[in-house]
């Protein structure tokens, strides 16, 4: 891949992330990554098609951590690897927010395929969710992803209002206190 299709997409990615989809404008963002708008387009076709390479590339980022999390815990710590992957990944990357859910906001309306994306890749955190708990023994189709997953997102929400720290421990002390009461009401 060209360094500047590279560069294009890393400061693209920023601006989108800090910024907003539609409150970056092209002209904006060639400044900022040091080229032309000859060059975006010679390298993108369209303003969406960069955006859904972002999403795509940050999404493949995010899900290659939770996977070696998932890969590397014990039977039985699957869920508390992922979780604790989902909190380090929103301690490094995730200060403002959850990408996916800004790009489902500001494309909801207009553009299917942007928002299709985004809502896709909440989708492949369900579902390795699911299969973390169920990997751990747990029923994940008793609700108990649904909660723990509304956990997850919620600190994507939370931490500009109350702070990293306190939200990734609250996060995974709700998480614990969910595992722990789906294990005490399970079936002996």
């Amino acid at each position: 891949m060209s360094t500047k299709r590279e560069q294009l997409l890393d400061t693209a990615e920023r601006l989108f992330y800090a910024e907003g989809f539609h409150a970056t404008g092209i002209d904006r963002l060639v400044r900022a990554a040091g080229t032309t708008r000859m060059t975006l387009y010679s390298h993108f076709p369209s303003k969406e098609a960069l955006i859904a390479e972002v999403l795509q590339r940050r999404n493949q980022r995010f899900l290659e951590r939770l996977d070696e999390a998932i890969t590397a815990s014990a039977p039985g710590a699957t869920t508390t690897a992922l979780v604790a992957a989902h909190n380090q990944w929103v301690a490094e990357q995730g200060r403002l927010g959850c990408i996916m859910v800004k790009a489902i906001g500001e494309y909801a309306a207009h553009s299917t395929p942007i928002h299709a994306a985004a809502l896709q890749a909440k989708r492949a955190l369900r579902e390795r969710l699911h299969a973390a708990l169920t990997r751990d023994g747990l029923d994940a189709d008793s609700g108990l992803a649904e909660r723990v997953y509304l956990v997850l997102e919620g600190t994507n929400s939370a931490i500009p209002v109350i702070g990293l720290e306190p939200v990734l421990e609250s996060a995974a002390a709700a998480v614990d206190a969910l595992l722990n009461r789906h294990n005490r009401s399970a079936p002996a």
